[in-house]
């Protein structure tokens, strides 16, 4: 008489098909999101003398030092991001970046990726990182697009994230125990290694399952905003309470018709840069876009420190006369805005500092483990019914 199949026993069917659809992509992108979590402070470490210098004086004018910069990129790679420190001993980052979005991979997509490192108080170029050939952005591009090109490979990469919730979700309808006595809780809260190969194994895949449940959702969740528009767009709601966004300033340069400012003065950017010092004194790091165009404006952020993004003002300035035209202030963000500035911080950890880095890269570990032990368990319970089915044959 054949068993009657319970509902645990279609959540453990659909739990198992999720998971052979997607782990391939899952265990992807774990690995690399483990890998990317620390390329910060990675990256400063075998990069010092390019990061690095000593403080000697006033800095020079940031129109000065972009012309550096420039000369080092070369006129082909015009500058498109500058990056300034409060702390003495940081080089400034000049950025300049092309993508050419009919390519089919990651290498097609982007024209070029560099930045110059230049010390701000002597101007002298301290390095190049060629960032399109970098060993972190390659594993920022698997991790984002499996090296595809952005609208190719997200889809993949997003979806599979879905399913990954998914497997979260009915993970823990499969882990919950069907008695809170004392020898189910050491069963599904303890790993017991002293047991066989498949019982450790079945342990690993349930034990830090558990564990690193919240971490991965949050990890989980937040890639889904960069991946699904209508999900980013339901967070926004749930957060603010409203579907409407906050209208937008639409300010632009002016080109004076005066003889003396018939081009743009390079000066104008070295006002701008002074007047945002001023304006935010507290900023660790300044992150500046040159204006683009004949009236667009030069956009200046400040954020609270050398990492993360969240929590920015933001400045416009005339690119002509460097006049501030308009500052919006985090604090009059709404909640569905700050959360969805804060979504990267919260996904690669960087919102909680040092902690916050490390349960990332324990919570990623443990999803890139989770495949693997999951496709185990499989294997050895198809191998145990095939072995059985040819004992009944031979009998």
């Amino acid at each position: 008489m054949a068993k009657k199949r319970t509902l645990k026993y279609w959540i453990g069917q659909i739990h198992l098909w999720l998971g052979l659809a997607s782990g391939l992509v899952v265990l992807i992108v774990s690995i690399t999101g483990c890998l990317f979590v620390f390329q910060k402070e990675i990256s400063e470490f075998i990069y010092k003398d390019k990061y690095f210098i000593k403080p000697s004086g006033v800095t020079l004018p940031l129109s000065v030092l972009e012309q550096k910069a420039q000369d080092a990129l070369g006129a082909g790679r015009p500058i498109n991001f500058i990056t300034t420190y409060s702390q003495s001993d940081r080089t400034w980052e000049f950025m300049a970046y092309q993508e050419n979005d009919t390519a089919f991979t990651y290498l097609g997509a982007i024209g070029y990726f560099q930045s110059v490192f230049v010390d701000p108080y002597t101007g002298v170029v301290t390095g190049i990182r060629d960032y399109k050939y970098d060993f972190f952005s390659i594993v920022k591009y698997i991790h984002w697009s499996l090296l595809l090109n952005t609208k190719y490979g997200q889809p993949i990469v997003g979806w599979s994230t879905l399913i990954f919730v998914l497997l979260l979700i009915t993970g823990i309808v499969l882990w919950w125990p069907k008695k809170w006595t004392k020898a189910y809780k050491n069963r599904s809260f303890t790993i017991k290694w002293k047991a066989s190969f498949k019982r450790v194994n079945y342990d690993l895949h349930n034990v830090p399952g558990f564990y690193s449940l919240f971490p991965a959702l949050i990890i989980a969740l937040t890639g889904m905003v960069f991946s699904f528009r209508w999900f980013s767009a339901l967070v926004y709601v749930a957060a603010s309470g409203t579907t409407t966004h906050p209208p937008q300033a639409n300010v632009k340069s002016v080109k004076p018709v005066t003889v003396p400012y018939a081009a743009k003065d390079s000066s104008s950017l070295d006002k701008a840069f002074r007047l945002a010092q001023e304006q935010l004194p507290r900023a660790r790091r300044l992150g500046l876009s040159p204006a683009t165009g004949s009236e667009g404006t030069i956009y200046v952020f400040g954020y609270k420190d050398g990492e993360t993004y969240y929590g920015s003002d933001a400045l416009q300035f005339d690119q002509y006369t460097g006049r501030l035209l308009h500052r919006r202030n985090n604090s009059e963000k709404n909640r569905g805005e700050r959360l969805a500035e804060m979504n990267y911080d919260i996904h690669v950890g960087a919102i909680g500092g040092l902690t916050g880095k490390i349960i990332a890269f324990i919570a990623s570990l443990v999803c890139a483990s989770l495949p693997v032990t999951g496709l185990l368990i499989w294997w050895g319970k198809r191998r145990r019914r095939h072995v059985s089915n040819t004992l009944n044959f031979a009998g």
